[in-house]
């Protein structure tokens, strides 16, 4: 971790410039402010010390790329919903989202639990949680693929006996 007071000048020095950057590329304040706030929050918890400021400026400009990627996908999923049907998809999708995390809390052991919970509810990186839980990166990894494929197994055959593309609201028995 880097020294408050190195991580203090850091910002001191570059903030300003790391905000402009990130306001042209995004075109907005406050997510300018999110992904600096971001890059230092990285800074403070690794061990690497900038020599100068293109690393920072670089590190803005991958983090604004990264975040135009999601906003574009995020609007490709968006126009891909018909408007008269996106309420009744909507409902559907909460109601599986309430089965699957059912589903989790109730069939998932440990530490496929954990490692599911803390990857789509606070959706931390395989890394951040292999750390977290101090275990190996490749086994958080094996992990929270079989904990996706034990999920899809249990839906799909549930579905499949059902005759429906979702499951039924959460208040059936299983």
């Amino acid at each position: 971790m880097l020294e408050q007071r190195i991580l203090e000048e850091l910002f001191r020095q570059n903030y300003s410039k790391m905000i402009h950057l990130a306001s042209v590329l995004l075109g907005d304040g406050g997510e300018a402010e999110d992904v600096v706030q971001d890059i230092f929050l990285k800074l403070a918890d690794s061990d690497i010390l900038p020599q100068n400021d293109s690393y920072l400026m670089a590190a803005v400009r991958n983090a604004c790329l990264n975040r135009i990627r999601q906003m574009q996908v995020h609007q490709r999923v968006r126009n891909l919903l018909p408007i008269e049907t996106e309420t009744d998809q909507l409902s559907a999708n909460l109601e599986q989202l309430d089965d699957i995390s059912a589903y989790v809390d109730e069939q998932l052991e440990e530490p496929h639990h954990s490692i599911f919970r803390l990857r789509f509810d606070e959706d931390l990186t395989v890394a951040e949680i292999a750390r977290r839980l101090n275990l190996n990166p490749n086994t958080t990894y094996k992990y929270l693929i079989q904990s996706i494929q034990k999920i899809k197994n249990h839906f799909k055959h549930e579905n499949y006996e059902r005759g429906e593309i979702y499951p039924a609201a959460s208040g059936n028995a299983r």
